[in-house]
């Protein structure tokens, strides 16, 4: 399908985002003739690049988050979108469209969807970069498959280590709480549900502070929040995994003041993704939403697109 060329510095749809919400959108933008542009400031894939195994995405039984990410951008591109890669500055909404600055040069575009993900919180430890991937994770539903059978720890004491906790205690043989203070943040009614599973256990007043290993984790420091007094425990080479579950961080910045929040700091959008300004969308992670996973980042992107395309030919109707 041939798609409709405008100049280097204007488009039709620019898609802020490499991730699967935003190769999504751009796959649907493009085979819809919209002259499509990605901005991308890191690897294909986004934060999924990161990920050592994707087993959860339909059709694929088994494939690196680089990989993935990788193919999105090829079937996007195969489909006549382009990519560029750079940071963006701003985004500014004026009567004609939008102006995206980036760090390389200024792009306008009739309309954009914003799919800049949501980062997970850091657990602070050391080690937690160098064993990310490797037994270090952020996300029970994505890599839980990964450690049947085995010895898993989640670090934080809310709604999400509690929804962690219970979902890992269907596949690891041990499942442990580490939370830093002497009660749960979560509610009441969360943590008793932790008492129906006999392998999971929680430690009080507890801190991870390192992890090391080899290829894989086998030692891990634990700290006494009480006391103070630090014992490392350790454990056969890929037997254990980390989970830290203490929140995300949906990357909002640059719909700030074109965009409402929800409660989780993710951007409200409607059905067809759109927010409070027209002709800009949001989808994947960023947005308020009970779910983040490929799957579901991929369908935004999807019907993202398609609300795009709408509103561009609304404007020549």
């Amino acid at each position: 399908m041939e798609v409709l060329m405008s100049t280097p510095n204007q488009r039709d749809l620019v898609i802020i985002g490499g991730g699967p919400a935003g190769y999504s959108a751009a796959l649907y933008a493009a085979r819809a003739s919209l002259d499509t542009l990605v901005i991308e400031q890191g690897m294909p894939g986004g934060q999924i690049a990161t990920s050592d195994m994707i087993d959860n995405y339909p059709g694929i039984e088994q494939c690196s988050g680089a990989e993935l990410g990788q193919k999105m951008k090829a079937h996007a591109e195969s489909a006549g979108a382009q990519s560029t890669y750079g940071s963006v500055q701003s985004l500014i909404r004026h009567e004609s469209g939008f102006t995206i600055t980036t760090d390389m040069d200024s792009i306008e575009a009739k309309s954009v969807i914003v799919a800049t993900g949501a980062t997970p919180r850091p657990g602070n430890f050391s080690g937690e970069e160098t064993y990310r991937g490797r037994g270090v994770s952020y996300c029970a539903t994505c890599d839980g498959m990964f450690y049947r059978g085995k010895h898993v720890f989640i670090i934080g004491g809310g709604n999400s280590a509690v929804e962690e906790a219970l979902y890992l205690s269907n596949l690891a043989d041990q499942v442990e709480i580490i939370v830093r203070r002497d009660v749960f943040r979560a509610p009441r009614g969360m943590v008793d549900r932790l008492s129906a599973k006999p392998n999971i256990s929680i430690r009080y007043q507890t801190s991870i502070i390192e992890v090391a290993g080899s290829t894989f984790i086998n030692t891990i420091t634990f700290r006494d929040n009480a006391t103070g007094k630090t014992h490392v425990e350790s454990y056969d080479e890929g037997s254990v995994g980390v989970f830290v579950a203490v929140g995300h961080d949906p990357a909002t910045n640059l719909v700030a003041g074109l965009a409402e929040l929800g409660p989780d700091g993710g951007v409200l959008t409607d059905e067809h993704m759109g927010t409070t300004t027209p002709g800009l969308y949001c989808a994947g992670d960023m947005r308020s939403k009970s779910l983040r996973q490929v799957v579901t980042a991929a369908a935004d992107g999807a019907i993202a697109a398609t609300a795009a395309y709408h509103y561009i030919e609304s404007l020549t109707a």
